[in-house]
């Protein structure tokens, strides 16, 4: 059994490489890529400096990696090097690109990005999922899936896989969404669904959130909590870099942790749990107002003209996740925890009753909050990022390519 606490590794890349001669081969392809893509435009011998290998070895490398599309040279390195400038080296803005998809309760959304981490390539389509089939709601994000990889083909581009992010629980298998709340959806096999040999991959909306963070937050830390909201509810734990997954998979759902043990019916069957006091419909419902399209928006306009009863409702809300995270704090004791999501653009009206729990309930030092420059793109970019990072830590899947 796969252990609930693994190094993240993005679709298609889960499995072990052997320690023969072709698996070192690929770890030290890999360690090229990784080179380059963080601290390129590097030469040949600046790479093989960074990663401990010879020139002559790195330089064999980077050509079948040149072959492949994956890298490129830019020429002679700029000037004021010691000794004989080599050929500069990046990673290629055409070739191999992830396209992500985000399956909201509100709204679908897919994406492009290179293997620069460039997003070249995007499409919304707004209006309600909830209560839609499975099959109707991938058939429409079938459609944007394919118009978004036209466009990036005509720049160049080839999708190297498909990652979905979803509002709900996601098997091990990474493709079956075990169950859906807030869309209705139970044992949906939404790899049935996608038709073609793209590699798919799909995995909660807090996850992909969590991993965005991880790769792209500026001073993002190894450990912390990450907490996103839409219509729902969800967290990720990050432990030294690594998703915390649980046994089955399901670890994160902080929306359904009980604030009030006789409060309101959920979905899930549940009373009293946290997103009907802190989720976007609850805190609307709790102002008086009545839901419509960017109720993020909605809310945060409201509440800096001064509307009295939004900030109320964004009080209590934060108040509710507070004590919810006081719980996960005291439990997991994270370095931080990280506001995602729809959660990032409300702080300023959260942040302040949500401290105030976390400071009078911490059973130890008081745990830091900080809100996600990412916002509510963070699971769109981490489900693209994840496929750009599979090519990454295994380039061969390239020049595997039918």
């Amino acid at each position: 059994m796969t252990s609930p606490l693994h190094e993240e590794r993005a679709p298609g890349t889960d499995r072990a490489l052997p320690d023969t001669q072709q698996g070192m081969r690929r770890r030290n392809l890999a360690r090229v890529m990784h080179a380059v893509s963080a601290e390129g435009p590097l030469s040949r011998a600046a790479t093989a400096s960074r990663i401990g290998l010879t020139r002559a070895a790195v330089s064999t490398l980077v050509d079948d990696l040149i072959r492949w599309g994956l890298l490129e040279e830019l020429g002679p390195e700029r000037p004021g090097r010691v000794g004989r400038p080599g050929s500069a080296l990046a990673v290629s803005g055409r070739g191999p690109a992830g396209i992500g998809a985000e399956i909201g309760v509100d709204h679908l959304a897919v994406c492009t990005v290179d293997l620069r981490g460039v997003v070249r390539a995007r499409a919304v389509r707004h209006g309600a999922n909830r209560g839609r089939s499975p099959q109707q709601v991938a058939k429409e994000l079938v459609a944007l899936v394919h118009s978004v990889a036209e466009e990036a083909e005509r720049e160049g581009l080839w999708p190297a896989g498909l990652a979905v992010a979803v509002p709900g629980l996601v098997a091990r298998d990474g493709r079956t969404v075990v169950r859906a709340p807030n869309l209705g959806w139970h044992d949906a096999d939404l790899g049935a669904l996608f038709p073609g040999n793209l590699p798919l991959t799909v995995d909660n909306e807090a996850n992909f959130g969590a991993l965005a963070e991880l790769w792209l937050g500026e001073g993002t830390p190894r450990d912390f909590l990450h907490v996103s909201a839409e219509i729902g509810i969800g967290a990720a734990v990050v432990v030294d870099g690594r998703l915390l997954r649980g046994t089955r998979g399901f670890a994160g759902e902080l929306g359904h942790v009980p604030v009030r043990p006789d409060g309101r019916a959920c979905p899930c069957g549940g009373r009293g749990c946290l997103e009907q006091y802190a989720g976007e419909e609850a805190v609307l419902r709790a102002a008086g107002l009545e839901p419509g399209e960017d109720l993020v928006d909605q809310l945060a306009g409201r509440a800096e003209e001064g509307d009295e009863n939004v900030r109320v409702a964004l009080r209590d809300a934060g108040t509710a996740l507070g004590v919810a995270l006081t719980g996960a704090v005291n439990l997991l004791d994270p370095e931080t925890v990280v506001l995602g999501g729809a959660l990032s653009d409300l702080s300023p009206w959260l942040l302040p009753s949500l401290q105030t729990e976390l400071t009078g309930r911490a059973a130890g030092p008081v745990c830091p909050v900080a809100v996600s420059r990412l916002g509510p793109q963070g699971p769109l970019l981490g489900a693209a990022h994840s496929v750009v990072r599979a090519v990454l830590d295994d380039p061969t899947v390239v020049a595997e390519r039918p």
